[in-house]
């Protein structure tokens, strides 16, 4: 099974995409409190369109061996091919080898290039309608949201929405 894996920042100042004022007036951006932040792992599975998420409070190598364990259960039994960028918490040597002891192959993209990783194009997707121009009561009602929308995407609509469907698509 071929896996993507990515991790993405929620926050809950929510990007200002658009908005609009009155000419000569500013517009108001209601934030309040300190800026709170969920780093959200997920991989995407490029044949199935099968998604999994995990939140977590930061993208330490813990938090990465976390989600790997977490990757591991949900599909024990199959043997995963997973493959991510060089990511510090990725290239961490306990992270590398709790892979190798999950049965986890790991495959490297090339370093800089976010682009050929289909869930960065998924991720964008999620914040536009989800995390842009509103702010939700609490970080983790914003990830609640925010999984839940990429989750009720169907099989074939996170593939087209992530790239992965695209005759240019770089696998294929």
């Amino acid at each position: 099974m071929k896996l993507f894996e990515d991790e993405t920042d929620l926050l809950l100042f929510p990007p200002l995409r658009s908005g609009w004022a009155l000419k000569g007036q500013d517009a108001p951006v209601p934030i309040s409190g300190s800026n709170a932040k969920r780093i959200l792992f997920g991989t995407l599975n490029i044949e199935t369109g099968t998604r999994l998420f995990l939140a977590r409070p930061r993208q330490r190598s813990i938090d990465c061996r976390v989600f790997l364990y977490h990757l591991a259960y949900h599909y024990r039994g199959w043997h995963i091919a997973l493959v991510w960028d060089e990511d510090s918490c990725h290239i961490a040597g306990l992270t590398q080898a709790m892979a190798g002891n999950l049965g986890i192959e790991l495959l490297w993209l090339p370093k800089r290039s976010p682009h050929l990783n289909p869930l960065d194009h998924l991720w964008r997707h999620g914040k536009e309608r989800i995390s842009a121009n509103h702010q939700y009561q609490s970080i983790d009602e914003h990830v609640e949201q925010f999984t839940a929308y990429l989750g009720s995407l169907s099989p074939e609509e996170a593939l087209r929405k992530a790239g992965v469907l695209s005759e240019d698509f770089w696998i294929y």
